[in-house]
């Protein structure tokens, strides 16, 4: 199968009052990977901040991410496909924080998140063409397995 993405990053933030160890088993979870990148920063009032990001870059990956979501994000997805795609093909969401802490997808509009950034496959390089491509490949999934 061709692959429908060139790289996918699953990135959140972890705040000072929040568990890093908490926060990384969710990013786990979510893309199915342990490998994750821990950077240690600083925040706007010297408060200490951890980013975690997961960078993903196989199908195998790409399709444990969406089919970890599930269904209705999926379809959440789809209807409102093309404001999630910018001129550069990349593909864009992001899932609350909290409830993806307690195994719960939703998706978010506020500023606590995981966000999920992805640049689409598509030849020629065409925002119309990457939300063809990217459609096509959440219908994939949504089908049934035989």
């Amino acid at each position: 199968m061709a692959s429908t993405f060139h790289w996918i990053r699953v990135k959140t933030i972890c705040y000072a009052t929040e568990d890093e160890d908490i926060l990384c088993d969710m990013m786990s979870e979510l893309t199915g990977t342990e490998n994750l990148e821990i950077d240690i920063s600083e925040g706007l009032h010297n408060n200490p901040l951890t980013v975690i990001d997961a960078n993903l870059s196989k199908n195998k990956e790409y399709a444990t991410l969406f089919k970890s979501l599930g269904e209705n994000i999926i379809d959440a997805l789809l209807n409102d496909l093309e404001s999630r795609i910018d001129d550069d093909c990349v593909f864009y969401f992001r899932l609350d924080k909290q409830k993806a802490v307690c195994g719960e997808y939703e998706i978010a509009h506020g500023g606590d998140v995981v966000s999920v950034t992805g640049k689409i496959m598509s030849h020629p390089a065409r925002k119309e063409i990457a939300e063809k491509v990217i459609r096509d490949y959440l219908l994939q999934l949504k089908a049934p397995q035989e």
